[in-house]
C-alpha cells in the first residue's frame, strides 16, 4: 500500500485518514486492509458534517464490507495525517495483537441500569470464553473496555456506572459522541447499523502491554454557585442561587450574559467535590429562557464552584512524559479530549503546543462531549490508553 496514505505504529495498528467521501486512496486503502484479514476491528471516528452516517454505511459496504467496525461521530478528530476538523479517521487493530468483540447497547435512555448490568455480563462471558490467537497474562492485566456512546442522551453516568458494576475488574474509558458542535443528534454504527440512542461497548484483550490515564487542567476558586432549580432528567438548571442560571453564572465569571458562548464556558468551567476531588460539570449552552444546559449530571442543592483552567500545555506534557517512563515508551495512545478543552487551548493560543504533545505521542481519537475514565462520566479531561513500544529487535552478534 501507498506509505503515503497511512500511518503503522511498532505494534501493527494503522491510521487512516480521509478529508473528503471521495477520497478514492483512502477507500482503496481501507478495502485492502479488509481484504488481508490481517485486522480484527476497524474504529473510526468521523465528521458528521463530511461524512453522514448513511454515506460512511453505504462506502463501507462498497469498499471494505469484510471489516468488522465500529464507528463514532465526533466534535473534531485528532491525530493521523492530514491534520484539521471535518475529517474521517480509521484505527486498524491487527488480530495477531489484539482480540476485540464489541456489542451495542440499544435504547440507553429507557434501559435501566439493571438490563444494562445483565447484558454486559453475558457478553463479558462469552468474550472470556472466546479463546484469543494468542496467549492469555496470568494476571489479566491485558484486558480493557472502550465506550463510545451517544452524547447527547444525558444518561452518560448511569451507563458508565453500569458498565463499571458489570466489568468488575475491567478497566473502562471511552468517549461521548459529538456531532460538531451542534448540539442535535450524533450518531454511531456497529458493523453497518447505525443509531443515536445507544452506546457501542468493545471488550479488547492487547498483547501490548498499556496504561490507561486521565488529565486535567482547571484549579477551583472561592466563587460557589448553588443549583436552586433543576431539570435533572435533561440537565437543565434554571437557577442558581435563586436566581436565573445564566445571568448568575455571568455575574460570578465576570461576563455579560447576553455574551456567554461555548468559548466562555471552556474558559470558566464549573466543578464539583465528590470524596475530596474536583469534577468538572460543563455548560453546554445557553438556552432562551436564560437556562444552561449542561454536559454532565447536575441537581438541585449541588454546589458548583467556578474554576479556571491553568496550565494545558504543562500539565498534558507532564501526563504524557510519566506514562511514557511508565511503560518504557509510548507507541500510540487512543484519547478522548474534550471539546471544550480544544476550545480553551483555541483560546488561549496554546493549540500548536497541544497538537505537538499529540503528535510526539502518536494520539489518535476525537474531541467528544464527555469522557468516561472507570466508573466517572467526565468533562473538561482528556483520557486515554497508551500502548508501549515494542521492545527492540537483538542486535545480530557480529
Amino acid at each position: 500500500m501507498d506509505a503515503n496514505a497511512w500511518t503503522q505504529y511498532g505494534c501493527g495498528v494503522v491510521a487512516l485518514t480521509a478529508r473528503q467521501p471521495d477520497d478514492a486512496r483512502f477507500w482503496a486503502d481501507l478495502g485492502a486492509a479488509a481484504q488481508s484479514s490481517v485486522y480484527s476491528l476497524g474504529l473510526i471516528f468521523y465528521s458528521q458534517d463530511s461524512f453522514p452516517a448513511d454515506l460512511l454505511r453505504s462506502k463501507m459496504v462498497e469498499h471494505a464490507g469484510g471489516l468488522p467496525y465500529a464507528a463514532c461521530s465526533t466534535a473534531d478528530e485528532i491525530g493521523g495525517v492530514d491534520e484539521g476538523a471535518g475529517r474521517c479517521l480509521a484505527i486498524l487493530f491487527p488480530k495477531d495483537q489484539f482480540a476485540i468483540t464489541p456489542f451495542r447497547i440499544d435504547g440507553i435512555r429507557s434501559i435501566g441500569f439493571d438490563r444494562i448490568v445483565a447484558q454486559v455480563k453475558r457478553e463479558r462471558q462469552v468474550f472470556e470464553h472466546d479463546p484469543a490467537p494468542f496467549a492469555r497474562t496470568e494476571d489479566k492485566g491485558d484486558t480493557f473496555a472502550l465506550c463510545l456512546i451517544d452524547g447527547l442522551s444525558v444518561v452518560e453516568e448511569m451507563v458508565t456506572a453500569a458498565l463499571h458494576w458489570a466489568l468488575e475488574d475491567i478497566p473502562l474509558l471511552g468517549g461521548s459522541a459529538g456531532d460538531s458542535m451542534h448540539f442535535s443528534k450524533t450518531s454511531l454504527i456497529l458493523n453497518g447499523a447505525a443509531g443515536d440512542d445507544c452506546a457501542i461497548v468493545l471488550l479488547c484483550r492487547s498483547r501490548i502491554p498499556f496504561k490507561i490515564f486521565k488529565t486535567d487542567n482547571f484549579i477551583p476558586t472561592d466563587r460557589k454557585l448553588v443549583v436552586t432549580r433543576s431539570d435533572p432528567a435533561r440537565r437543565i438548571i434554571y437557577e442558581f442561587n435563586a436566581a436565573e442560571a445564566a445571568s448568575e453564572y455571568a455575574l460570578a465569571v465576570g461576563l455579560d450574559p447576553s455574551s456567554l458562548s461555548p468559548l466562555s464556558f471552556a474558559s470558566h468551567p464549573l466543578v464539583v467535590r465528590v470524596g475530596g476531588e474536583y469534577y468538572c460539570r460543563s455548560v453546554q449552552k445557553v438556552n432562551p429562557d436564560g437556562s444552561l444546559s449542561f454536559f454532565c449530571a447536575i441537581d438541585d442543592g449541588i454546589v458548583l464552584t467556578v474554576a479556571e483552567p491553568t496550565g494545558m500545555s504543562r500539565s498534558t506534557r507532564e501526563a504524557f512524559e510519566s506514562v511514557d517512563a511508565e511503560i518504557g515508551g509510548i507507541d500510540f495512545v487512543l484519547g478522548f479530549d474534550c471539546a471544550l478543552r480544544r476550545i480553551d487551548a483555541q483560546n488561549r493560543q496554546a493549540t500548536q503546543r497541544i497538537n505537538a504533545i499529540y503528535d510526539a505521542y502518536n494520539v489518535l481519537g476525537f474531541n467528544t462531549y464527555g469522557e468516561q475514565y472507570l466508573s466517572m462520566h467526565l468533562n473538561h479531561t482528556f483520557t486515554g490508553i497508551a500502548f508501549a513500544k515494542p521492545p527492540a529487535e537483538p542486535e545480530p552478534p557480529s
